[in-house]
């Protein structure tokens, strides 16, 4: 039974070991883990400052190991073997002073001290040493002086190396007299160390500025690289004196960017053409057949093929307006309040109330598709006045980019097929009763606007009830 107690009580233990490592290496995962993220999080983003610190960190770095040895070992043994110098002229003197203390062999050995050693010594009267003075913050020099008298000098010192910022000042108590020297700092101190250190973040100084120089002009070909992107996602002209400059791999990737935009742009004009052309086709076969209609009589056959052939017309328009896009239409600065007004004297024709509410007082000029533009917002307004008997059009500008508001009070979208209306020829039941022209490409086609414009399109719950679509482009 006693061994039983033991292999269970030995069992426990190496449980709760295995128990508190899992724990400790938990632990330790959790904070490398946080640390990391943390580190990740304070770390600048942008290439610029990333390539700065490249360049900066181990200038730093080796500056700051040559500036620690540099200290620990030429500056502090430079400044101990001048301490130990000092140290041993002060008592040597005050071994020949001992042996001979009368006043005459005092003033020949006060100038021996001044002539040979370069020390100011002065005998005082007997007294009591100062009090101690408070030691600087940087204390090598009192800290390897103060060692080297006490190993030197058997006697009660007291050494100023604060009073007089060039000058030291030593005064030893002697039996009935205070020896007082005073030698000049170089002679006890590395003073022209320095020297090394200015020299050498001054040099740092320089390359630094100069790396900066060049690594700001080999970055600046980037961002006309990105802006130029940034410009051609949006529909906007790039900037007129773009052109691949820079190194060699970022002029290969400005290149590969002009290429990669003109072919886009030929095929859009490409499709533009051949849409041109079938449309022409199309609508010359929809002429004849309106004109053969016109010249029969107004039997109820031919007013139902009238009713086809204008359906069909609309129809097509807009199966082409969807398949052409807008890609041929340049972005040109223009008054968002003009160009909202003339919507809302258009809209007045669809027999609903629409209004336009704006919260700037001056008027917004953004650079845009006018004509792709205005069909979109004319694209939400239609549709929410097709099913709502009020619509209010809201227009604001927050966070740099361009916010438009189409609220009315119908009956809505349920929230699951919200993403589905963007689809082409996709139509809810309820517009398929109330509308049988609606071809299901008018949300399809205001989201193609948008997104070539930079922006997307939104449906939200309108304060009215109804509907709320938003649409949002960069400024």
């Amino acid at each position: 039974m006693a061994f039983l107690g033991q292999s269970s009580g030995a069992t426990s233990i190496r449980l709760g070991m295995r128990w508190l490592l899992a724990a400790v290496a938990k632990a330790v995962t959790f904070v490398q883990s946080e640390g990391l993220r943390l580190i990740a999080e304070l770390l600048p983003k942008g290439l610029y400052a990333r390539a700065l610190i490249i360049i900066i960190a181990p200038i730093v770095v080796l500056e700051g190991v040559i500036a620690f040895v540099f200290m620990e070992r030429h500056w502090q043994a430079v400044t101990s073997r001048l301490s130990e110098a000092t140290a041993r002229d002060i008592a040597a003197l005050i071994s020949v002073y001992e042996q001979n203390s009368s006043e005459d062999s005092a003033s020949k050995l006060i100038e021996m001290a001044r002539e040979k050693l370069n020390l100011q010594m002065s005998i005082l009267k007997q007294g009591d040493l100062p009090p101690a003075r408070p030691k600087p913050f940087f204390d090598l020099l009192d800290r390897e002086l103060s060692r080297q008298i006490a190993t030197q000098v058997n006697s009660p010192y007291w050494i100023d190396t604060v009073g007089q910022s060039h000058l030291v000042e030593i005064r030893v108590k002697h039996k009935d007299k205070i020896l007082r020297f005073v030698a000049r700092r170089s002679q006890t101190y590395a003073s022209n160390s320095e020297i090394f250190l200015v020299w050498m973040v001054g040099s740092s100084v320089i390359l630094l500025t100069v790396a900066i120089m060049f690594l700001r002009n080999q970055i600046r070909p980037i961002l006309r690289l990105a802006e130029a992107a940034d410009a051609f996602g949006k529909g906007r002209p790039e900037p007129p004196d773009f052109k691949p400059r820079g190194a060699r791999e970022v002029r290969q990737a400005a290149q590969a960017f002009l290429e990669m935009k003109e072919r886009i742009t030929t095929h859009v004009e490409q499709r533009t053409t051949m849409l041109a052309g079938v449309s022409h086709d199309l609508r010359t076969v929809l002429t004849r057949f309106k004109l053969q209609l016109a010249l029969l009589e107004d039997t109820p056959e031919a007013i139902s093929l009238r009713g086809d052939v204008s359906e069909m017309q609309h129809m097509l328009e807009d199966y082409l307006a969807f398949a052409k896009g807008h890609g041929g239409e340049e972005a040109k600065p223009v008054k968002l309040k003009e160009l909202l007004n003339e919507i809302l004297d258009e809209a007045a024709l669809l027999g609903v109330d629409v209004q336009l509410k704006t919260r700037q007082r001056k008027d917004i000029i953004v650079p845009l598709k006018r004509h792709a533009f205005k069909r979109a917002v004319s694209n939400l307004v239609s549709n929410a006045a097709r099913f709502g008997e009020t619509v209010v059009i809201r227009a604001a500008t927050e966070r740099r980019r361009l916010r438009i508001e189409v609220d009315d009070d119908g009956p809505g979208i349920p929230p699951e097929e919200r993403n589905h209306v963007f689809e082409p020829f996709y139509r809810l039941d309820v517009a398929r009763n109330q509308d049988k022209g609606n071809t299901g490409l008018g949300l399809a086609i205001a989201r193609d606007i948008a997104r070539s414009h930079g922006g997307d399109i939104t449906l939200g719950e309108s304060s009215m009830g109804g509907l709320r679509a938003i649409i949002s482009i960069p400024l």
